[in-house]
């Protein structure tokens, strides 16, 4: 029960999974969540445990309260008391104008990329400070480097969805830097993940990869590399960082 434990939201599959791979690898324990399909949790967990890891796959729609409060529950009565958590899951739409898209869709977005956020962060925050009987922690957010460019023409909702994540890191950052809580995000750019499927352009990153100057797309690992070093020792004295892992887009 020595490990340091790990929540990952949307942990089964894309850069959640990575992460998750690389965090066991890395010496945590860890709870994979996800919404939907538990195969694929299961799948991340078998291979953090044939590896000599430990691990856990816990259901959990991050947009609804009680859901958040009943996985970190779990986490807590399996794992141990938390010390990291990736914020990761988030979602995308169809390509779409400002003037095509409707409030449901709106309300989609922020309800999975922001407030499921927060709620998570908050409900870290509640395990990780010395306020509430804590030693600190590390917490990551994913952000994506549509929060500084925009997105036009493709999904402004999702860049602004970002855009609050990024501010988010900054302010949670100082709130609570002097609990020994550390605040990153980190914001990919052309990722290989079925996320871009999901938003109907499965071809997107081969599109889009001549528009990168590094001229390709980039690899979960890649991003994952990342958030296993800020929620490592090694990042002690990095907080309040939004750091682009984009090709130089």
């Amino acid at each position: 029960m020595g490990d340091k434990v790990l929540l990952v939201t949307g942990g089964s599959r894309g850069i959640g999974a990575a992460t998750c791979r690389l965090a066991a690898k890395a010496g945590w324990a860890v709870a994979v969540n996800y919404a939907a399909n538990p195969l694929a949790a299961d799948e991340v967990v078998r291979a953090i445990r044939a590896d000599g890891g430990r691990a856990m796959a816990v259901q959990a729609d991050v947009a609804d309260e009680a859901q958040v409060l009943r996985l970190f529950e779990q986490v807590d009565a399996t794992l141990g008391r938390l010390g990291g958590l990736v914020n990761n899951a988030g979602v995308v739409d169809q390509r779409a104008r400002l003037d095509e898209m409707d409030v449901a869709r709106w309300r989609r977005m922020f309800d999975i990329n922001v407030i499921g956020s927060l709620l998570c962060a908050r409900e870290a925050v509640r395990r990780m400070s010395p306020r509430h009987g804590g030693s600190g922690g590390a917490i990551v957010n994913l952000s994506s480097a549509a929060a500084r460019l925009g997105s036009p023409g493709e999904y402004v909702d999702y860049a602004a969805s970002k855009g609050a994540i990024d501010t988010f890191t900054l302010g949670l950052a100082k709130e609570v830097a002097a609990e020994n809580i550390r605040v990153n995000a980190v914001r990919p750019g052309l990722i290989d993940t079925d996320i871009h499927a999901s938003g109907g352009r499965p071809d997107r990153l081969r599109e889009l990869a001549p528009q990168v100057p590094m001229q390709r797309g980039g690899q979960v690992d890649e991003v994952a590399s990342l958030i296993v070093w800020l929620l490592s020792d090694a990042a002690s004295y990095t907080t309040m960082s939004l750091i682009d892992v984009s090709g130089a887009r």
